[in-house]
């Protein structure tokens, strides 16, 4: 993969720019529970508080990211945290499920039948009898207020530009991040979308259900950079990955900005962007994915 138009928008003196990139490191945000989720959670911990409870509970695999930084929330916030993991307990869990268990959270591990579930109130309502009163967050944290939550993201980049970027870039998952930047950018911003997922299609219906429909920005997906499927990469990629972090402060892992950032690389290159564009390039988080374990 060749990195000279990566190379020519991040290093401080450009050789010839024809493109403006900016990252935003969301992960910066906060040392353990930053990125994307911090947005989505904070509105969700608000409306716990409000409802007087002291109990969070939510679903994600081994991997996580919303339920490492589930965890840290729960532990800064003096919350209770359980998490629903996908799949039989392991013999040695992942460094996420590790770090999850450290800062307090309880773990319950079903089978990948009952995972499918996960959406079905009867089954939410066998949980709580289970384990108590609790407030319950969607896999990935993903609801109305998440979105909301999102909408600080894109407020906050033009504040900080003083202007509308051309573009906003980001890696999506669920699709409630995306939904954010939409619902909050101005024209002439476009946003636009890179899904980790194989087969996310699917994804339109789902954001769009978020965006009011007289909605003026312009958003789509770029659906070709997924690498076979979530958490799925190549030798390419991983090339990438490492050729990137070799050349730029802030890190990338190959689950998510990995993939956005090849998006964008792969992108450039072909010229999709128009001259003296203005792109700001979310940086969700994510990087447990390089195994960097923290307290």
């Amino acid at each position: 993969m060749n990195l000279e138009p990566l190379r020519q928008v991040v290093l401080p003196v450009p050789a010839q720019p024809c493109h403006r990139l900016l990252l935003a490191p969301l992960d910066r945000i906060h040392q353990t529970w930053g990125g994307n989720k911090a947005f989505k959670l904070v509105p969700n911990l608000e409306k716990a508080r409000s409802l007087d409870c002291d109990t969070l509970l939510s679903f994600g695999g081994a991997w996580s990211n919303h339920i490492d930084a589930l965890s840290a929330a729960g532990q800064h916030f003096g919350l209770k945290t359980i998490g629903v993991i996908r799949g039989e307990r392991p013999a040695r869990p992942s460094p996420t499920l590790r770090r999850a268990v450290r800062r307090g959270m309880q773990l319950h591990f079903v089978s990948r039948e009952d995972y499918r579930r996960r959406n079905d109130p009867a089954w939410i309502a066998e949980l709580l009898d289970r384990f108590g009163p609790a407030y319950v967050l969607p896999e990935g944290g993903s609801n109305e207020l998440a979105v909301q939550g999102c909408e600080d993201i894109a407020r906050q980049v033009e504040q900080q530009l003083g202007r509308p970027p051309d573009w906003l870039v980001c890696a999506v998952g669920t699709g409630a991040t995306l939904a954010g930047l939409i619902r909050a950018s101005t024209p002439p911003t476009r946003v636009l979308g890179v899904p980790v997922l194989k087969g996310a299609d699917f994804l339109y219906d789902e954001i769009a259900q978020w965006i009011p429909a007289d909605h003026r920005v312009a958003w789509s997906l770029a659906l070709d950079y997924h690498f076979g499927g979530y958490a799925r990469r190549s030798p390419e990629l991983e090339r990438f990955v490492r050729e990137y972090n070799a050349l730029n402060r802030w890190p990338i892992e190959p689950v998510y900005t990995g993939k956005m950032m090849y998006a964008l690389n792969d992108l450039l290159t072909q010229g999709f962007f128009s001259p003296q564009s203005h792109i700001v390039a979310i940086h969700s988080g994510g990087l447990q994915y390089l195994d960097v374990e923290h307290p």
